[in-house]
């Protein structure tokens, strides 16, 4: 654990989060700030920066959390229409917690990937 880490801090239980799945290596939960009407973080509860460090470092944790990711989709409802999962790894792809996660995005059309530039 790196107690300078929110996510971390989750897992933990030090800062409370609306958890929607857990298992044995995984937790997902609601974002405070969605993006959209379905917004779930899913995360290992081991520390890893990003998802390269994690597939380097433990490619069956990284299954566990794409198994995960699938898992919060069927449960919110999304696969039938389509959902987004989204990791951001680095500054120009702006993720802003250094603690890897994906996020579960759906419930509405979701519009094109990028903005126009």
């Amino acid at each position: 654990m790196d107690n300078d880490c929110l996510f971390c801090r989750i897992v933990a239980g030090e800062i409370p989060a609306t958890v929607v799945h857990e298992t044995e290596t995984t937790l997902a939960f609601r974002d405070i700030d969605p993006k959209a009407p379905v917004h779930v973080l899913v995360i290992p509860k081991d520390h890893h920066p990003d998802v390269v460090t994690l597939a380097n470092d433990d490619p069956a944790a990284a299954a566990g959390l794409l198994a995960a990711a699938a898992a919060v989709a069927e449960t919110e409802g999304l696969l039938m229409d389509g959902f987004r999962l989204l990791f951001n790894t680095g500054g120009y792809a702006g993720q802003e917690v250094f603690h890897v996660h994906a996020h579960v995005l759906g419930g509405e059309p979701l519009g094109p990937m990028l903005a126009p530039r």
